[in-house]
């Protein structure tokens, strides 16, 4: 199957935390930084998760922020630290490419923050990712 997200990070489960409905999954990408998937319950159980598995971490690009620095006081867990690699803007939205430890991710931000943060090749960064918003496939 081919995926429209571009963001697809390979990686092991290290941990499943199975609620009524949902589901906590915890994964060792394969560049070694950690990062939280929240998935349904079913879905756990349709795809046989469990503590070794290997899985992608699948997220659209819509649905990465990224911050000049790690963030505090904040509830969103998943921060990976990368480099930008690559900036594109057009009229009001930009697309941002940034090599994290294992691989990249495309971040779709608007023009204004990308002139705000002062993104460029080498800027360093910190992607932020909600865990709700991140799919697993089975890899």
């Amino acid at each position: 199957m081919t995926l429209s997200i571009r963001n697809q990070l390979p990686g092991t489960v290290t941990a499943v935390t199975t609620g009524e409905a949902m589901a906590s999954v915890k994964v060792r990408l394969d560049g070694g930084q950690d990062i939280t998937a929240a998935i349904t319950a079913d879905a756990v159980k349709d795809l046989g998760l469990a503590e070794g598995s290997a899985v992608k971490a699948l997220v659209k690009s819509t649905e990465v922020a990224l911050a000049t620095g790690p963030v505090q006081g904040i509830s969103i867990r998943n921060q990976l630290a990368g480099s930008v690699t690559e900036v594109s803007t057009g009229g009001a939205m930009g697309s941002v490419k940034v090599s994290v430890a294992g691989g990249e991710l495309t971040a779709a931000i608007t023009k204004d923050a990308v002139e705000d943060l002062g993104l460029a090749a080498g800027t360093s960064v910190v992607a932020l990712i909600k865990s709700t918003e991140i799919a697993l496939a089975a890899a």
